[in-house]
Order: structure tokens, then sequence, then C-alpha cells
């Protein structure tokens, strides 16, 4: 088993900054790839980007150049630094873990662990 504890969401103006933590524990050396999805009101979950345990990473075209994705394997934790924020990056904001080599990295069916989840609120 995996446990997934994200932390560092609030409230931001727009153009600002947030940093997201996405603490891992338990069987960690099973993890292959790290994501991020987020889910607005209303809307269903989306893919945001992940990472490779080779550090390659991949973005939704939506925050292509404003967030950026990183991992520290020593601390089991990857981080999703986000930048230009603007209110349509509102929503809660989910840690997700592979552990069976999903190449299915852009959808919900990719990952089998899940975080709680931390929300994140642009206002303008």
């Amino acid at each position: 088993q995996v446990q997934l504890v994200e932390s560092g969401g609030g409230l931001v103006q727009a153009g600002g900054s947030l940093r997201l933590s996405c603490a891992a524990s338990g069987r960690t050396f099973s993890i292959l790839t790290m994501g991020w999805f987020r889910q607005a009101p209303g809307k269903e979950r989306e893919f945001v980007g992940t990472i490779r345990r080779s550090g390659n990473t991949y973005y939704a075209e939506s925050v292509k150049g404003r967030f950026t994705i990183s991992r520290d394997n020593a601390k089991n934790t990857v981080y999703l630094q986000m930048n230009s924020l603007k209110p349509e990056d509102t929503a809660v904001y989910y840690c997700t873990a592979d552990t069976r080599g999903s190449s299915y990295v852009s959808t919900l069916s990719g990952y089998d662990y899940w975080g709680q989840g931390t929300q994140v609120t642009v206002s303008t």
C-alpha cells in the first residue's frame, strides 16, 4: 500500500504562485510515476502533469509553461510549482501514484493510489 498526503494549497491572487507538495509513505519503492490531477466544481477530474521515476515530465497543454513538477526521491515527495496562476486554475488538486507501470499517464486509470486533495483558489 502507498499513502499520499498533499499540502500547500490555499488562496492566491491571479498571477501569483503556489507550491504543492505530496508526501508518499508505505511501499514507496514500488512507485514508478507520480502525477497531479485537479477537479473544479461541476467538472470532471483532469490531468495536470506527471513525472516518471526517470525524471521525465509531461504536462497538460493548459498548464504547460506555467507549472513545473519535480521529485525528491530521497524524501519520497513530489512537488507542483504553479506560477502565473489564473482563476480557471481553481480546483482541488490531487496527487496520484502508479505502481503498475501504466502507459496511460494522462488518464485516471493510469494510477492506483490517490491522495485526499488540497484546495487551490485563485482570485481575480
